[in-house]
């Protein structure tokens, strides 16, 4: 099989993209790589610093290392937001794929010390790692929003520059890179998100050699990520429409059989619910026919 890299460096060249999913439980899990499964295509799973905890670091990293190896499948494991040197470590050394330093707060000068400190970490144990970092703040919360999170900027002037990025790129040694693109995490609740700027992301694209990833594709309309992924974007982040997904599908359950508690019977149909959502994004992200 090949390494997350090479699929990635693959996606790159072929100009689709790998999806991005998070999983806070297992029926979350199952609901992506079946999906995934169903389509014949790679994907990368991530647990933020909250749902990593939840979850259990090694714990993981065994459930993805266990579906890899059992069914020789491209399923990988992100450290999504991890915001110090000592998280990234702790997934580094327990065996995951992929890690995400998130400095996009921290001043410029702040950011690319810490991330260069990650980047020569993973490089020095294991150097097969994909080290990700950001530049430009698009929020935190994977929520439900009421309107644009505080400190994200919009316009041109605001965005991440071709000039930075190439910049803290040559200046930290990572793997990938997050730019800000008019993307947001989370998703509006009664309007769309606001359109990328698939302008800024090609001229980011055609300044960079390292591959380019998007955050916070909930509420984002297909036709802007079918764009983003032909201007250069090659790994999309979900995470917010699985969330709404499963909470829709709990609550039904519920409303609809109020005497069952079973969980495996009230999870079934959120599993349900938001395999299909992956299905539908890995369509796009793949260019595939619906």
């Amino acid at each position: 099989m090949k390494t997350l890299k090479e699929y990635i460096e693959e996606a790159k060249q072929k100009k689709v993209a790998i999806g991005h999913f998070n999983i806070s439980t297992i029926e979350g899990l199952w609901a992506i790589v079946e999906a995934a499964k169903e389509l014949n295509v790679p994907v990368i799973i991530g647990t933020a610093e909250g749902e990593e905890g939840f979850i259990g670091t090694e714990q993981a990293v065994a459930l993805i290392k266990t579906i890899r190896e059992k069914d020789n499948y491209p399923i990988f494991l992100n450290a999504d937001h991890h915001y110090t040197f000592e998280s990234v470590k702790r997934c580094i050394d327990a065996g995951y794929d992929m890690v995400i330093f998130d400095g996009a707060k921290l001043s410029l000068e702040e950011n690319t010390v810490s991330t260069k400190q990650c980047a020569d970490y993973a490089k020095s144990v294991r150097p097969e790692v994909v080290v990700e970092a950001e530049l430009g703040y698009i929020g935190q919360a994977s929520a439900i929003l009421d309107k644009i999170p505080d400190g994200v900027g919009l316009s041109n002037e605001e965005l991440t520059k071709p000039a930075e990025a190439e910049a803290f790129i040559k200046n930290t040694g990572i793997d990938a890179f997050a730019p800000s693109v008019g993307n947001i995490h989370g998703m509006l609740r009664d309007v769309p998100d606001p359109a990328l700027n698939i302008a800024r992301i090609k001229e980011i694209s055609e300044a960079v050699s390292i591959p380019l990833v998007l955050h916070g594709a909930s509420g984002n309309s297909d036709e802007d990520i079918r764009n983003a992924i032909d201007a250069g974007i090659s790994i999309v982040h979900v995470n917010t429409e699985l969330r709404r997904a499963w909470k829709d599908a709990v609550a039904k359950h519920i409303a609809e059989h109020p005497d069952d508690v079973a969980p495996y019977k009230v999870l079934k149909e959120a599993k349900e619910a938001m395999k299909q959502v992956v299905l539908q994004k890995l369509k796009v992200f793949n260019k595939l026919s619906s």
